[in-house]
């Protein structure tokens, strides 16, 4: 979750008419039961405290983006369940390190933009409003109609719906699709879509981690590279999970300009759900190899306590920012 308000607020009544959205209005007892039921599949994980210097930087927090899941908002609409989102491309400033701003296009003013989460077979709405100055649009990745694609550019003031189906199970991303494609992603809109299968994944202490690049002089080539976000913030703030708990980590890459990135954690293995369209693991590794926009599922716990790092084995790639350690404390600690 970021600090940063997500403008949702913005959203009156007339923008909603404007896209066509007279939606049914919500039914409080069935959100209720539907959070109360996400609560209950995480009743046996115990998720660490933030620690006190985690604070928020240059307007997004890194340690809270971490298990900040959209779920949406659930509506009843002629007997059938929507997930409804609300997302606006705006723009804005993002302190890269000392010496470096860096002028983002974003999601719900924030990068990489906020993670959905939908259940397999949802109806999913995305309201989508574009006041980031050009033309922007949201393409899905998973199954829906041409029309849905995301593909036609929505001109700077406009708004469109997206609706769609989730599916297949997995995880999945959204992106902006406006030509040239690679700086609408790099300048950041690009966020992680999570489709849950039908039975729901043992517990875990899930999180999501986004690899990303900057180039900031416009040579198409990267300078610096990130964990959600912020450079090297999880080597300065590292991540606290506890000693024997399964991780469950989504992992995204979407570093533009550098056809592949890798993935190796320190003295551990993990187990692999490539995109995660398996509900069984297909190998156990310590290093994974992703192209751009290729993701999946990792799961592993530490029987140790201690500092552990992750990042990319080109170490190009981690010296320039895309590195972080996760700190495994005792659960008696």
């Amino acid at each position: 979750m970021t600090d940063r308000p997500h403008n949702n607020t913005d959203w009156n009544r007339r923008t909603f008419l404007k896209v066509g959205m007279a939606g049914i209005g919500l039914t409080g007892a069935a959100i209720a039961l539907k959070q109360l039921s996400e609560l209950n599949s995480k009743a046996r994980v115990i998720i660490p405290p933030l620690p006190s210097d985690a604070a928020m930087a240059s307007g997004i927090n890194p340690m809270a983006v971490l298990r900040d899941f959209d779920y949406g908002t659930i509506k009843q609409e002629n007997g059938r369940q929507i997930r409804e989102f609300r997302i606006i491309a705006d723009n804005s400033t993002l302190q890269l390190n000392s010496a470096v701003t860096f002028n983002t296009w974003n999601f719900n003013n924030r990068v990489p933009g906020p993670t959905l989460r939908a259940k397999e077979g949802d109806r999913i709405r995305v309201l989508f409003l574009n006041q980031g100055g050009h033309s922007h649009s949201m393409h899905f990745h998973g199954f829906h109609r041409s029309e849905m694609d995301g593909v036609k550019p929505v001109r700077h003031g406009a708004a469109t719906v997206y609706e769609f189906d989730a599916e297949p199970f997995g995880v999945h991303l959204y992106h902006c699709h406006t030509e040239p494609v690679t700086r609408h992603i790099g300048k950041g809109l690009y966020g992680m879509f999570i489709i849950d299968p039908p039975k729901s994944r043992p517990p875990a202490d899930e999180m999501v981690l986004m690899m990303a690049g900057y180039d900031i002089d416009d040579d198409r080539h990267n300078e610096l590279y990130a964990f959600n976000g912020l450079p090297d913030y999880y080597m300065m703030h590292p991540i606290p999970i506890y000693q024997n708990q399964l991780i469950r980590l989504y992992l995204l890459n979407m570093i533009e300009f550098d056809v592949a990135a890798t993935f190796h954690l320190h003295a551990n293995m993990f187990q692999v759900y490539p995109t995660g369209r398996t509900l069984k693991p297909t190998e156990e590794t310590d290093v994974i190899t992703m192209g751009t926009a290729e993701r999946h599922i990792l799961e592993f716990s530490f029987r140790y306590p201690g500092k552990y790092m992750f990042h990319p084995h080109q170490d190009y790639i981690a010296e320039a920012g895309c590195m972080g350690v996760f700190d495994v404390i005792e659960r008696n600690a």
